[in-house]
């Protein structure tokens, strides 16, 4: 028996498809999601211990620094409207974002040094991770938080210098953007709920 030919073969090929997010922008999504569950669950922690304390602060500890941590925190919020503003310069010239993304970047690394000031007169004042609850938590919870910062900074260094070397698509300031957007939307939750 000899085999039957059956004539060409149609191949269908589906239009290309753009997708809605970028594999990058999807991960980082995923992390900040486990990131939020983290976070709630040290904030629940900390919550439970307050509550449950006769004396907040613990009697000998300094009380946290408001209105200095409120400067901060302005230049934090700032940071995310000015790194909004960088990313619609992006859809319409992607060189205009470069200056306003620096700029984001500037005032993310003045909150993180600003808080390791803030940390070491804390420390000076007898605020240590052993001193008390208080101490423990403060530094477990703004230290990770201040981790984070560093590691979004990071992100948006990167992407910023692919912009300057015009290697670049949307990908990488989508994701480190996403990661950045979490560190500041978090921030004021932390400063209202350890802060006050």
């Amino acid at each position: 028996m000899r085999p039957r030919t059956l004539g060409p073969v149609e191949v269908v090929v589906d239009s290309p498809r753009t997708p809605i997010l970028s594999n990058g922008a999807l991960a980082m999504l995923i992390f900040v999601l486990a990131e939020v569950m983290l976070f709630a669950g040290l904030i629940s922690a900390f919550s439970i211990i307050r509550a449950s304390a006769l004396v907040w602060p613990p009697l000998g500890q300094p009380r946290l620094p408001l209105e200095e941590t409120a400067i901060n925190t302005a230049a934090l919020l700032l940071s995310g409207v000015v790194l909004a503003y960088a990313h619609r310069a992006f859809r319409r010239r992607p060189a205009q974002a470069l200056r306003p993304l620096w700029i984001a970047i500037a005032l993310g690394a003045f909150f993180v040094v600003f808080q390791g000031i803030e940390w070491v007169a804390l420390v000076g004042q007898g605020l240590t991770l052993t001193s008390s609850v208080l101490g423990s938590f403060f530094y477990l919870i703004v230290g990770l938080h201040g981790l984070h910062a560093v590691a979004a900074l990071f992100g948006l260094i990167y992407a910023a210098r692919r912009l300057q070397r015009r290697w670049f698509g949307p990908g990488p300031l989508v994701a480190a953007s996403i990661f950045w957007y979490f560190v500041v939307l978090l921030w004021p939750f932390l400063y209202l709920r350890v802060y006050l």
